[in-house]
């Protein structure tokens, strides 16, 4: 008897000697647990590759085909609909425009940008964090231009001298004829459409059908249309489009008009409405304008082939006017409103100097004898009457053509 109870005195020692070990681990495996939570809150994670080092690393092939939206549409109002609104990006709130007959009730919307998150802008990200998206670069952008002969010792002149050198591979320019001088300076990027020259709603219509067709057959994820009398401010364009994710339907641009286009229908056999009318929003070619690949690819269908020009034809309005009557009215994409866009058909001096590097694009014209033009130092007007040499000197002195007298903005 009293040795079983030895025994047994033995074996409570034991279990309860290998109980206190056990607690003991326990309590230093959660203190060094909670020591690495806490230092990666504070520090971060600096072990091996960021994600997106990591994303950049991995080959062509295993990269995701697919971009995070930085911003989508679930920041707006859903309850009004598609056909009657159109968005506004110009600040940190946007807009709503309601298009029915009660005068073009605004409601603002908050929406989510990349500065509205904890901390501001994106940081470094902790093994714990949601991975950045992939950013869009410029080699995603194909930026096509449309131009004709006549202009090509003039406005394409300028551009090629400009902004077309801060993005040689990605612009594309669209005429009416061949020419080995400008395809030599481009480096062949000059595309002979066969359209008619002139500027007429047909011959129109055929160069941006062209230039939509050439954007499907390329693998950009964007395409962005300027006129020739546009200069864009390439750097700007890019970090525009870092905010939307092209695997999501988008239009980005500038009305010229301060109410949405009504036009009207004829009827057809297959309907029994008479003069039906339709309303719409569509941004003007001369400011320029964006359109995601995701939103290109639902066009197809019905605007490549000579369909572009087919619909021109039929309700009997230019080619961007074309556009937006396929984007907003056929597919029920609204316009999202980019006031960085800027056209001929604004007064270009109230566009300040110190806001330039925020703009997208410029232009100018010659209106009553008088140039619309931006006000800004450089060379005199004799010489640059447009003031395009000028702007892109305002903005990017270290170019030759730039006098050394100008300083770096």
């Amino acid at each position: 008897m009293r040795c079983l109870r030895k025994k047994m005195s033995q074996v409570f020692s034991l279990t309860h000697r290998y109980k206190r070990t056990l607690q003991a681990m326990a309590a230093g495996t959660f203190l060094i647990y909670m020591t690495l939570v806490l230092y990666q809150n504070v520090y971060g994670y600096n072990g091996g590759n960021t994600v997106q080092e990591l994303y950049n690393a991995a080959p062509a092939d295993s990269a995701p085909q697919s971009v995070m939206a930085k911003r989508d549409n679930s920041g707006y109002d859903n309850s009004v609909s598609n056909d009657n609104v159109i968005h506004s990006v110009s600040g940190s709130v946007g807009v709503v425009h309601n298009n029915n007959n009660n005068g073009g009730i605004r409601k603002p919307i908050p929406y989510p940008t990349r500065f509205d998150r904890p901390g501001g802008d994106y940081g470094q990200l902790s093994v714990t964090g949601t991975p950045k998206p992939p950013t869009t670069e410029l080699d995603d952008l194909l930026i096509s231009v449309k131009t004709t002969k006549g202009y090509h010792e003039t406005r394409l002149e300028m551009i090629v001298k400009t902004w077309y050198q801060l993005a040689k591979e990605q612009t594309w320019f669209f005429t009416d004829t061949d020419d080995q001088h400008y395809q030599k300076l481009t480096n062949n990027h000059m595309v002979n459409t066969n359209c008619s020259q002139g500027h007429f709603r047909k011959a129109l219509c055929c160069k941006m059908g062209k230039e939509f067709e050439f954007f499907l057959d390329s693998a950009k994820k964007w395409w962005c249309h300027f006129d020739d009398d546009n200069y864009v401010n390439v750097p700007r364009l890019v970090k525009l489009l870092d905010d939307y994710s092209p695997t999501q339907d988008w239009y980005l641009g500038k009305p010229s008009i301060s109410s949405p286009l009504e036009i009207f229908l004829d009827n057809t056999k297959s309907s029994t409405e008479v003069n039906k009318k339709v309303t719409f929003w569509f941004a003007t070619g001369g400011a320029g304008f964006c359109i995601s690949r995701a939103l290109a690819l639902k066009m197809l269908p019905i605007a490549s082939s000579g369909k572009f020009v087919a619909i021109g034809d039929k309700i009997r309005f230019p080619d961007d006017v074309t556009m937006g009557f396929i984007v907003e009215h056929i597919l029920n994409v609204p316009l999202t409103v980019v006031d960085a866009f800027h056209s001929h058909l604004e007064p270009m001096e109230f566009i300040r100097p110190e806001t330039f590097h925020d703009q997208v694009s410029f232009s100018y014209a010659r209106m009553r004898n008088e140039w619309n033009v931006v006000k800004v130092d450089g060379f005199d007007l004799k010489t640059d009457p447009k003031r395009i040499y000028s702007l892109h000197c305002y903005l990017y002195p270290f170019f030759s053509i730039c006098p050394k007298t100008i300083k770096r903005r």
